[in-house]
């Protein structure tokens, strides 16, 4: 398979899953694209996020697994996947925000890797208002287009000061987000202000640079250098960071697409730079949520 032709069906994919694009649209396009039914299924088999092996099974002995019921506002009711090390008290909390996806099994990996980092690590379902993330992906994403986002950003931030309150235990809170989820980031940065310790941003579309100078927290935000969508908003937001005096640090990753470091799509999954970002994603979270 040549590079142009799996550099056009990552763009269109892109296209798809983040625009109101139809599937038969997609597909029929696609098609075009491989040059006949069979070459686009093979060839959408190695974008698409498939099922694949945990990096830390579900049943990891060392980690403690449940699930969370809250409220972070009157009416507003959410479940959490929250894992944890069995031995640890106290923990700084990372919340871990899913990709337009929903809350599904790749985010719960992820998770359970904050959790053996030395974090207790709540994944919130953002659909959680609407029924839940489904297992349709399709209308997951569909579901994520509907929500209300100020209602939704106003959710988030109070669930970080929930849990930087006495109430939640005075704990250090860091947020990470992948694709939606890194958009969400960005939001909250905005929306939390000091309950924030420290945000990351993977591959997230940024708001406007007149929002910056409302952020308190240090931000860490890594790019993929293909990714023109993102980068398009993303850019201008690291220099209204920076000219607002904000901490904000950025990885370029050369040569990869969005979502390189999702572990379920063959095609977009670079190891090396997702290594890359994850040691640098715990470097940071270990600086700025460590101690009281």
């Amino acid at each position: 398979m040549s590079e142009d032709l799996t550099r056009a069906a990552i763009a269109l994919y892109d296209r798809f899953t983040h625009s109101r694009m139809d599937r038969r649209l997609f597909m029929a396009e696609l098609t075009r694209i491989a040059g006949g039914a069979a070459a686009a299924t093979a060839l959408l088999s190695g974008i698409a996020a498939q099922a694949a092996e945990p990096q830390v099974d579900a049943d990891d002995g060392r980690l403690t697994i449940r699930t969370l019921d809250f409220e972070p506002r009157p009416g507003r009711r959410y479940q959490a996947y929250n894992a944890a090390p069995k031995a640890g008290a106290d923990l700084p909390v990372v919340l871990v925000v899913h990709e337009n996806r929903g809350l599904n099994e790749h985010i719960r990996d992820v998770a359970r890797r904050f959790a053996l980092a030395g974090y207790s690590a709540v994944a919130p379902d953002f659909l959680s208002p609407a029924g839940g993330t489904p297992v349709d992906e399709d209308r997951a994403r569909t579901m994520i287009g509907e929500l209300d986002m100020a209602e939704t950003v106003a959710d988030g931030a109070a669930m970080i000061r929930w849990l930087a309150s006495a109430e939640g235990g005075s704990r250090k809170v860091g947020i990470v987000g992948f694709c939606w989820g890194g958009g969400m980031v960005n939001r909250l940065a905005v929306a939390a202000g000091d309950s924030l310790d420290a945000g990351v941003v993977f591959y997230g579309p940024a708001p406007s640079g007149a929002e910056a100078p409302r952020v308190e927290a240090p931000l860490l935000i890594h790019l993929a250098e293909r990714d023109e969508r993102v980068n398009a908003t993303a850019l201008p937001w690291i220099v209204a960071l920076r000219n607002a005096g904000k901490s904000v640090r950025t990885i370029n990753h050369h040569g990869v697409d969005h979502a390189f470091h999702n572990d379920t799509s063959a095609a977009r999954y670079d190891a090396q730079a997702a290594r890359r970002a994850w040691s640098a994603t715990i470097d940071f979270f270990a600086e700025h949520l460590s101690g009281a």
